[in-house]
């Protein structure tokens, strides 16, 4: 089955990385499915029945963003409450995310050793995210990670970017 990129960014557009990446999904439509939701849902009123069937139709399921205040975009949250409901993503009838394969691909504006218990921020990007690992798991699916492009900020070069994009799709063929 093709793994679903639920990519969350409010301006693609003057993205580098995010936009990159999703580039180079979309050259291989029997392999991934991006579903822009800023594209989808501008007003942010998300039809849930089209979002869970959406999701039951693929295999894998990658959640894609830029870290927003060591969080995800306002919009991937509001998804996860509005979709992930008790009855369907977890509870005792709630089997739609079991054992289904999670990661997330995230693109962080500071530095790898900002992220760090020594560093700025005095917390690792795993320890940012870890409520999407807990997420996943509190709904039975098999959590697999993240990938992660660091110093989005600070211009990286095109190798930098073109590494990162095939080793995110290599991530995402290996989760």
């Amino acid at each position: 089955m093709k793994t679903l990129v639920i990519l969350t960014h409010p301006s693609l557009e003057t993205s580098v990385v995010n936009k990159r990446w999703v580039e180079e999904l979309k050259k291989y439509p029997e392999k991934y499915t991006v579903h822009e939701l800023y594209k989808v849902y501008p007003d942010e009123n998300i039809d849930v029945e089209k979002e869970r069937k959406l999701v039951e139709k693929h295999g894998n399921l990658v959640f894609q963003f830029p870290v927003y205040w060591f969080n995800c975009p306002p919009l991937l949250k509001k998804w996860l409450d509005d979709v992930f409901l008790y009855g369907w993503a977890y509870g005792s009838k709630g089997d739609k995310l079991k054992n289904r394969k999670v990661a997330l691909g995230i693109s962080a504006g500071i530095k790898n050793v900002d992220y760090s218990e020594a560093g700025r921020y005095h917390y690792t990007l795993e320890q940012v995210l870890r409520p999407f690992e807990t997420t996943a798991i509190y709904c039975n699916a098999d959590y697999r990670s993240f990938f992660a492009f660091y110093g989005a900020e600070f211009e990286p070069s095109v190798s930098k970017i073109e590494k990162s994009t095939q080793d995110y799709l290599n991530f995402i063929d290996n989760m």
